[in-house]
Parts: C-alpha cells; structure tokens; sequence
C-alpha cells in the first residue's frame, strides 16, 4: 500500500496544481491498478485523500494488464457520451502498477526477466467534454479501438512478440479505415490484388509491391507500449516504421523500463520533452495487455506543445544515447549460459 501511496497521491497532487482545477471540481475519477485490488478500495482510498465530492462517479479497474489505460480511457469516452445532463464532465484518470508484491525470487530465468523490465511508475491525466476548455487541451481523443515452485511472479515467453503482432493486426484491421486517408487505402487494395493474382499464376511477386498499408500517410506519431525491446521491434516491423518513429518508445524503455498502464504517456512525455509534437499532428497509441489483448486510441494535437519535459527535465538532453548496448552483459552475461 505504501508503495501506491509514493506514487498517487504525488501524481495527483501534481495534476491539480499544475492546471489549476481542485479535487471538488472532478466529476468522475478513474483509477487503474492491475495486480493490486484491495478493500477499500484504490479509488476510494483517493477521494478520501483528496476530498472529493460525494457523489462523484468513481471507477476501480484491476486485472487489465498494461492496456489498461486506454481502457479507462475509453470507459471516461462512454460516460460522457451516455451523459444526459448536458453538463461538461470532468474526469480525472490515475494509472499505475503494484510491483513489490509481484517480485519473483526463483530462478527461471524467463520469470526473472520480469524483475528487470517493470519498474516501478504512473501518471495522472484530466479528460473533459467541456467545449469552453478547447484552448486549454492538449489532445483531442479522435478514434478509440479495444480490443511449477508455487512462487509468484510474472512468464515472459519468447512467444509474446508474436502474440502483439497477432493482435495489434486484428485491432487495426478495424482502425485502419476510419484513420488513414481514402487513397491510401485504395492503393493497399490495388496492390493486394495484384499481390492474389501473381500467386493464383504462381509468378514471384515483384519488388515492392507486397501489400502493406502506409499508416504514416494518416499518422505522425506512433506512441508504442514500452512492453520490451522485441515487442517494440516487431510492431516497428509490422508498421514499417524508422528508427526516428521508434525512437520515443525505445528511449521510455531503457530510461524508465516497463511501467506497465502507464508507460504510454511516458513514451508520450518524451515526444513532448523533444518538441515533436505540432498542431494537427495525429499520434497513435498503442498497447498490449492481459487478455490476450491490445486497445490503439488515435489523438489529435491541437497546439504546438512546447516542450513541457515533466518527468524527462533531468535527463532528455542525453537521449538517444549514441550506444543502447547494455554495459552489463560483458561481466554477468553468463546467466544467459546457465
């Protein structure tokens, strides 16, 4: 519990001073933990803190895994939209993870790993429907998709790569057509037909044409789940994406590791820090999670963000690093070998 504490109660107390709004103000408060669900809960363990109003609408998600965000994301989406009052709404949305009671003290090294990549993290972020706070946004939410000891601990596979890719394709083959423009998918079917014909005439395929839809024609920015090096790399992969696209994600893991629901809005703080993001830019977020599952939600900017760098002020000027080679590996990697 003292580790939640250290990090919400911060982060709160940080979001409301740094925008100016009071906990009274908050007309729905969304709190997302996923291996920690105590009673009371996390959530009302915050309003009690805070003082927030009585009858404020309160929501405790656990057992979401790193998705989870976007998914508390998307339940603030629902209750405003199922909002009948007319009244603006404002939301406040809290994201971390409990990672003390999930340390593992065995040996298998693929439960190991998961020692190394979660850290310990969270952000909080104010969502509204209120049409007078436009000039005070940030981000404005365009399309949202979801989708043998005894000893605890967290399985990292060799086949969970393979598993984001298997769902961030059936995710996106849904977003794709309300976020990428009219000819660039056109020219994905046109190139796909080509591609069924050269194989019904068994003719080997010519360079360049495999069919793969160019999400950049529709997207800026893509906001990766920090869920580890290889499931960075073959999402990359299956995008097409360059080096500068990954950038962000890669930087969020080898600075702040895998800090599960939240590591998206790190990924997006660094974007920030570098002075990337422009008015009208469009940035895709994605995330993986318990579920199988994975959840995208594509935000518009709407203005020039000036470099706000939050969390990265003390160390952005150093990324990217000229080498991400890790300097432990000469002396420890033999535990690769046992």
């Amino acid at each position: 519990m003292q580790e939640m504490d250290d990090c919400l109660f911060p982060t709160l107390d940080a979001l409301f001073r740094k925008t100016g709004f009071r906990p009274a103000d908050i007309d729905v408060l969304a709190v997302n933990v996923s291996m920690f669900s105590p009673a009371p809960s996390l959530a009302s363990r915050l309003v009690n803190r805070f003082n927030m109003r009585e009858d404020v609408r309160v929501f405790n998600l656990s057992g979401m895994g790193c998705s989870a965000s976007l998914v508390a994301v998307d339940l603030v989406n629902n209750v405003f939209r199922a909002s009948t009052t007319g009244k603006p709404v404002l939301a406040a949305v809290v994201t971390s993870e409990s990672i003390s009671p999930n340390w593992y003290s065995g040996s298998d090294k693929s439960m190991m790993l998961g020692n190394c990549l979660f850290r310990s993290g969270g952000c909080a972020l104010l969502l509204t429907n209120d049409p007078a706070l436009r000039g005070r946004a940030k981000l404005r939410l365009r399309r949202l998709r979801e989708d043998d000891a005894g000893l605890v601990g967290f399985h990292l596979s060799k086949d969970l790569p393979k598993a984001a890719v298997r769902a961030f394709v059936e995710n996106l083959r849904v977003l794709a057509p309300q976020i990428l423009p009219v000819r660039e998918l056109l020219r994905y079917a046109v190139r796909l037909a080509r591609q069924k014909l050269a194989a019904a005439a068994a003719a080997p395929p010519r360079k360049g044409e495999a069919a793969r839809i160019d999400f950049r024609s529709g997207v800026e920015h893509f906001c990766l789940h920090t869920g580890g090096a290889a499931v960075i790399e073959a999402v990359g992969r299956s995008l097409g994406l360059s080096k500068f696209d990954l950038e962000p994600a890669r930087m969020t893991l080898h600075r702040w590791g895998n800090t599960s629901a939240s590591s998206l809005w790190y990924v997006l703080g660094y974007m920030e820090a570098k002075r990337r993001l422009k008015r009208r830019d469009r940035v895709l977020m994605i995330s993986f999670g318990a579920g199988f599952k994975c959840n995208s939600a594509l935000w518009e900017v709407q203005a020039d963000l000036s470099g706000d760098a939050a969390v990265w002020a003390d160390c952005v000027h150093h990324y990217p690093p000229q080498t991400l080679v890790n300097p432990f590996m000469e002396k420890y990697g033999w535990v690769n070998d046992e």
